[in-house]
């Protein structure tokens, strides 16, 4: 799937909010996150599942168009007691974008897309089979991007992290080169447990962009600044990626070079997203 044809594929910051709290939904779209995850899975208890299936039902009608644009559902995980209700919901709803939790297969990829055909899919890694599983998961159909579950493949593995994080250091390089073999959008970092310590914030979303990133998951409205921040390219990046662009339609599709490094179809793609991310298109 092409990352441009919704604004989900780039995206930098990600808020989720609780799907059985639906007087948070328009805060959470009216904060300045790129995108809004309307979760079913952690956030909701099992007894609230269906009332937050609900709730959800109920708002979308007072959603606009653009708003809807913006918003992801995550459901629960496959295999679960609640995942085909949650699908069923996505289908009902006609949303953008699902996030699937705990993703461990492409049959599990490819069995949404045949009953979401309009949806984009965002596999979310969070277990050791899901990290095995990489490039199939990220070949799936209507992949968009992929997602890290960092607290939760930590768990998984049965990880002690550092406050950085430096032994998932191996499962996020594996995930971004993943995500650039299958020419998909770059993949969106786990979340930062603190929602006071703005700096770890500011600091873990710079190291998800150096390593390759294009986002990063929020869990508090205070989080989303810093994270847009990071991602923000610079001034030097929204240049060469006009030139970019220029010179691939000064050669009408032809071969052409830049700086020495040949312009190809991913290089503009990427140029296309650094000023998209920008408000620059």
């Amino acid at each position: 799937m092409n990352p441009l044809h919704t604004p989900i594929g780039f995206s930098s910051s990600f808020l989720f909010v609780p799907g059985n709290r639906p007087e948070r939904f328009l805060k959470a779209l009216n904060s300045d996150a790129n995108a809004v995850v309307i979760d079913l899975e952690d956030a909701v208890p099992e007894e609230d599942k269906e009332q937050a299936r609900a709730a959800i039902r109920t708002a979308w009608g007072t959603f606009t168009n653009e708003q809807k644009k913006r918003l992801i559902i995550r459901s629960n995980s496959p295999g679960s007691n609640f995942y085909g209700a949650d699908l069923i919901l996505a289908q009902e709803l006609n949303v953008a974008c699902l996030l699937i939790p705990k993703s461990e297969s492409l049959d599990q990829i490819n069995g949404a897309a045949l009953i979401l055909p309009n949806t984009a899919i965002i596999p979310m890694i969070e277990t050791a089979l899901g990290l095995d599983r990489l490039n199939d998961l990220a070949n799936s159909q209507q992949v968009l991007r992929l997602a890290l579950g960092n607290l939760d493949l930590q768990a998984d593995l049965g990880m002690a992290c550092d406050p950085q994080e430096t032994e998932l250091q191996t499962a996020r390089f594996q995930i971004v080169l993943a995500s650039r073999l299958a020419q998909i959008a770059p993949p969106i970092d786990g979340v930062t447990p603190s929602t006071d310590d703005l700096e770890r914030i500011s600091n873990d979303a710079q190291r998800a962009k150096r390593m390759g990133f294009g986002g990063k998951l929020c869990i508090h409205p205070k989080q989303v600044g810093p994270v847009k921040d990071a991602f923000m390219p610079s001034a030097d990046e929204i240049d060469w990626a006009h030139r970019v662009i220029a010179a691939d339609k000064a050669s009408k599709g032809g071969v052409v070079k830049l700086d020495g490094r040949m312009i190809d179809r991913p290089v503009v793609l990427l140029a296309q997203r650094t000023l998209a991310v920008a408000g620059k298109p």
